[in-house]
């Protein structure tokens, strides 16, 4: 690089303070200004004794902040000076825009090196990724950030719940209520939707012709009505089955309660019994 004018000078040079020979001692402490100071080597200094510059490790040697002469110093002699050079290939900070690839060495740039918000690889994750978290794509080209909610996939089964609900529930004639409560689900995402899947097996006291309708509640909500869902008209002790299906959307991550709900409402009133009723909840992903 040309310059115009002289050439700027490169280095932290420094002149120690004065040293104070004693008799029959080879090491002294440098320091500047009373603060130890540490030249990188013994290359990096120039020293003179008794008017002589001293060639560096032989006349004398450097460990840390400490000049340790070939042979103990006597009184007379005289530490003329110690000039500290610094680091004398110092290029200084580069300006603006000055360093190109050509000048970074290969594998050199490390992880540490690197920012937390530099996608480098070095931590692995456990888990499916959040909804902000972003990946590198190209776009006809161009590098570019997307969101994992762009493009994760919908309809996966993120997790399954079931309830085998074996203790028969009796209702005497004209009563009615709920079927086993307590099958609870707690969705990791409000845009999560839970698949309802319950059958039940019943067995009606008698042969006169009689219907049921059958009710999903999600906790205190009614989602769904089967008018007529079942006609009795069995001999005694004979049991039927009857499924529901349904596809709910509660939009929340709070714990979920779902349960059927009995009611006669046709016919001729009678006792029935229901002896099991099965329950599978599917999470399904948005």
């Amino acid at each position: 690089m040309s310059y115009i004018g002289r050439k700027p000078t490169i280095g932290n040079f420094q002149i120690c303070d004065a040293i104070s020979v004693v008799n029959g001692q080879a090491a002294y402490t440098m320091q500047v200004g009373g603060v130890n100071v540490s030249p990188q080597s013994a290359n990096h200094m120039i020293v003179s004794l008794n008017g002589t510059i001293q060639k560096p490790n032989s006349s004398f040697t450097v460990s840390g902040s400490t000049i340790t002469f070939a042979s103990n110093l006597a009184t007379g002699d005289v530490i003329d000076f110690i000039q500290i050079l610094g680091d004398v290939l110092d290029l200084g900070v580069p300006s603006d825009d000055t360093v190109t690839a050509a000048k970074i060495g290969a594998n050199a740039v490390t992880a540490a090196k690197l920012n937390n918000d530099i996608i480098s690889g070095s931590t692995e994750l456990a888990s499916e990724p959040a909804d902000t978290d972003e990946f590198l794509v190209s776009d006809a080209g161009t590098l570019k950030r997307i969101d994992y909610s762009l493009i994760k996939g919908g309809g996966k089964v993120l997790q399954a719940v079931s309830y085998n609900k074996t203790s028969s529930v009796i209702f005497s004639s004209g009563n009615s209520g709920l079927l086993h409560t307590g099958n609870n689900i707690t969705p990791s995402s409000s845009s999560s939707k839970i698949l309802v899947l319950a059958m039940n097996f019943n067995e009606a006291s008698g042969t006169i012709t009689n219907y049921a309708e059958t009710r999903l509640y999600r906790d205190s909500s009614a989602l769904l009505t089967v008018n007529n869902a079942m006609q009795y008209q069995e001999t005694v002790g004979t049991r039927q089955q009857f499924g529901v299906s349904y596809l709910d959307n509660p939009a929340t991550t709070s714990t979920l309660s779902y349960s059927l709900y009995h009611n006669n409402i046709s016919g001729t009133s009678r006792n029935y019994t229901y002896y099991a009723t099965y329950y599978t909840l599917l999470e399904i992903g948005a």
